[in-house]
Parts: C-alpha cells; sequence; structure tokens
C-alpha cells in the first residue's frame, strides 16, 4: 500500500518556521550576550535549523497521521468497505474527510436499497405463500370432507376428488413457473436460436387460446393481412411462451366481446417490434413500474379469481431480456393497454 496520495506540508512548514526563528533568536541573543556574534554564522545555522526541523517534523507528523488514518480504513475493511478502492492513503485532512463522506453516502444508498430489497423480500414470501395456501387448502378440505364420510357417495366422492385434482394443477402450475423463473434469474437456460416465421407463431398462439377467448366472446386478430412471411432469429419455444402469456393475460383483464389484436412492424434495419393490442381496463399509470414483479397484481381479489400463478409477466420479461431484447408497456385505464417487444430479423 502507498503511504501517501496528497501530502500537506503547511503545518511542517509553519511549525519549522516559528521553531527557527525561536532558536535563531536565542542564538543571536546568546552570541551578542558573548560578544562574537557573526551574522553568517547566524544565517547558516538558522538555514539548517529549518531544514532539519522540516524534514524531521514532516517526517514525523506524516507516520502518525499515517498509523491513524491506516487504523480507520483497517476498521472500515472490517466493515467490508467495498465503495473504498484500493487507493493509496491520504495524510490530507481534506481529502480524507472528502473520501470519508463519499463513503458515508455510498453506505446510506447501500442501506436504503437494502431496505427496499427487503420490503420486497416480505411482500414476496406475503404473495407466495397465499398463492400456495388458497390451492392447499382447498385440496385439504375436499380430502377431510371426503375422509369425514362423503367418501361412501360415489357422486360426491368423484365430484371432489376431480376439484382437489384441480388444486393440485394450480399448485404444480405455479411450481412450475417458480422452477422457470428461478433458472432465468440465475441464468440458468440455454436459448436455442432458430429462424421462423412470427406470424406463423403468432398464428399458432391465436389457435391455442381461441377456446378461452370465445368465452369471452373475444376476438383474436393481425392488425392486418400478413401475406408474406417474416423471419427472425430467436428461440422459437420461448417466444412462443412469450406471446402466450401475453396474449392469455390481454383475454384475462379484456372485456368481454372485446378484441386483442397483434401488429409486426419493422423498427430499425435488423429489428421488428411485435405489439399485443387489447381494448380491456387498462392498467392505471401508478401501477405500470411494477407489472414485471413476481406476484404483483394490479386487481388482487380479481385477478386471483381468473388464476394463473401471478408468475407471467415476469417470466415474459426474464425471457425478452435474455435474447437481449427490450419489452414495452403503454397503458391507459379504461381504454386498454398494449405490450411491445423487439425481436432480431433474420437475414
Amino acid at each position: 500500500m502507498t503511504r501517501f496520495n496528497k501530502r500537506t506540508y503547511r503545518f511542517a512548514l509553519f511549525t519549522s518556521l516559528v521553531l527557527t526563528a525561536t532558536l535563531t533568536l536565542l542564538m543571536g541573543v546568546f552570541l551578542y550576550v558573548q560578544g562574537s556574534i557573526d551574522y553568517g554564522i547566524l544565517i547558516i545555522g538558522a538555514l539548517l535549523c529549518f531544514v532539519t526541523s522540516f524534514i524531521v517534523i514532516q517526517h514525523r507528523v506524516e507516520k502518525f497521521i499515517y498509523q491513524r488514518v491506516k487504523n480507520i480504513y483497517d476498521n472500515v475493511s472490517l466493515l467490508d468497505a467495498s465503495s473504498f478502492d484500493s487507493q493509496p492513503i491520504t495524510t490530507d485532512m481534506k481529502t480524507l474527510t472528502k473520501e470519508v463522506e463519499r463513503f458515508a453516502e455510498n453506505k446510506k444508498l447501500e442501506i436504503e436499497t437494502l431496505k427496499v430489497r427487503e420490503n420486497y423480500r416480505k411482500e414476496f414470501m406475503g404473495n407466495i405463500s397465499h398463492e400456495l395456501k388458497t390451492p392447499l387448502f382447498t385440496v385439504q378440505g375436499y380430502i377431510l370432507t371426503l375422509l369425514d364420510g362423503a367418501m361412501k357417495d360415489k357422486t360426491v366422492r368423484r365430484k371432489y376428488l376431480m376439484r382437489a385434482n384441480k388444486g393440485v394443477e394450480r399448485l404444480i402450475y405455479i411450481v412450475k413457473d417458480l422452477d422457470m423463473i428461478t433458472k432465468l434469474e440465475v441464468g440458468d437456460l440455454n436459448l436455442n436460436y432458430e429462424t421462423f416465421n412470427i406470424i406463423e407463431l403468432v398464428q399458432n398462439v391465436f389457435d391455442l387460446l381461441e377456446m378461452k377467448a370465445a368465452k369471452k366472446g373475444i376476438t383474436l386478430t393481425f392488425d392486418i393481412d400478413y401475406n408474406k412471411s417474416i423471419m427472425v432469429r430467436a428461440d422459437r419455444e420461448r417466444i412462443q411462451q412469450v406471446l402466450t402469456n401475453l396474449v392469455e393475460n390481454s383475454i384475462k383483464y379484456g372485456r368481454i366481446d372485446g378484441t386483442t389484436e397483434v401488429s409486426i412492424e419493422d423498427l430499425i434495419r435488423n429489428k421488428v417490434i411485435v405489439r399485443i393490442t387489447d381494448n380491456g381496463e387498462g392498467i392505471a399509470e401508478e401501477h405500470i413500474p411494477r407489472l414485471f414483479e413476481r406476484f404483483f397484481r394490479v386487481d388482487k381479489s380479481g385477478s386471483r379469481k381468473e388464476g394463473g400463478s401471478g408468475l407471467g409477466l415476469a417470466i415474459v420479461k426474464h425471457l425478452v431480456d435474455a435474447h437481449n431484447e427490450k419489452i414495452y408497456v403503454e397503458s391507459e385505464f379504461g381504454v386498454g393497454s398494449e405490450f411491445s417487444f423487439t425481436l432480431e430479423k433474420s437475414n
């Protein structure tokens, strides 16, 4: 470790001048009393005194301050002070003060960040416990009812077992999504890039969700007739999952007899943007920044009735990010929403 970053000579210089002046005055008085005053010797002695005292004082002061400043650095290191760079220690108090202030400011930001994360953790634990608790209690309720005697009635037994099975399926759905998002967050997901027609993939998603949309009278459509293929390069299976989640969300929160419309447009030379637009209930502006958080729900009571794991949009965000692409949201409460994401166009 280098000893000094910025030296200050002011203290040694001032002290040396005072000491030299004092000793020179005393020496001059002594020589004057002896009657053999020699100004040449007096001047040389003063210079030697100044230089010697300056060197000694500067060295001792630097060593004294250095040891105490080093103790501060060592103590900070014990606190895992990552904000301190491995840089030379300064003996200049002004510089040291600024550095300590910077350290304190960084620590303040870290503490605030930790508080935000702690609140997020508490909310996440509350959400996941609620999501798991509801189907677990449902399954338990049906099983206990059967054990209490309902099992003897074949009709009731079959009905309750089917309902319990639905609760188990919901649990499996949540656990699968949790496993998926965990892999995405730790980067443990390999993408299989291939070239495919995005128009064809969107149509496949429409076909998969056609019956669900029909129950609410929602029309799944393109904005225009795409007569030519639009080839993109990405992981086909993962992009289908993105499209499925977004279109399914538009159905879930769409208004009865509404519309979900998909458009694909050129963005820049090697990019296209896929837009999924609906005329559903829309999202209030204050909720938009949190849409991609795990288990975040705008309407907690209503959305739970619709089912789902509460992880769909979080997974969508991670999948799009894994492709190094961007996802955007525009929404107006009471008017509708538009989710869009970019893809690399195939040459």
